[in-house]
């Protein structure tokens, strides 16, 4: 009656955009679950924030992906575009370091969209969580703004 017992963990839009299911996502490798269960969004704007509480724990060299966790060890990749790791970090500007505490509010990398679409690299940003296991992901597509609550993971 009072949920008790009941742990669930909300998810917030990392962007704004268009939220689609993951098996959606250009890219086999994200598309097949193969990375872990997620979601993406198609942003309309270059800035990405944390989609969870908790601390930075990778950025990929080339700044086109970032590593979360949260205090129950709930691991969160955010993967910027596809093929994006071929740009180098060029379109990308890091806005947080490792080892820094997040929220949903905080601003973590700042992606030119102009340029990716000049280098033919589609935007899509997917967000999966690689080490999900009983946790069951509910969210609810369609245009979402980021730091909005989108869905749970129970």
């Amino acid at each position: 009656m009072f949920g008790f017992g009941k742990k669930e963990k909300e998810i917030y839009a990392p962007v704004d955009g268009e939220l689609i299911q993951i098996n959606q996502v250009n890219d086999p490798v994200f598309s097949t679950k193969a990375m872990g269960e997620g979601f993406a969004i198609d942003p309309s704007n270059g800035k990405i924030f944390s989609p969870i509480k908790g601390t930075v724990t990778s950025i990929f060299p080339t700044k086109h992906a970032i590593g979360l966790v949260d205090k129950d060890g709930l691991e969160v990749l955010i993967h910027i575009g596809i093929d994006t790791v071929e740009l180098a970090g060029e379109g990308f500007e890091l806005l947080v370091a490792e080892g820094a505490k997040v929220k949903p509010s905080t601003p973590l990398v700042k992606v030119d969209l102009d340029y990716l679409a000049e280098k033919g690299k589609e935007a899509t940003t997917m967000i999966v969580f690689p080490n999900l296991k009983e946790k069951k992901l509910s969210i609810h597509p369609g245009v979402v703004e980021a730091a909005a609550t989108i869905g749970t993971l129970e």
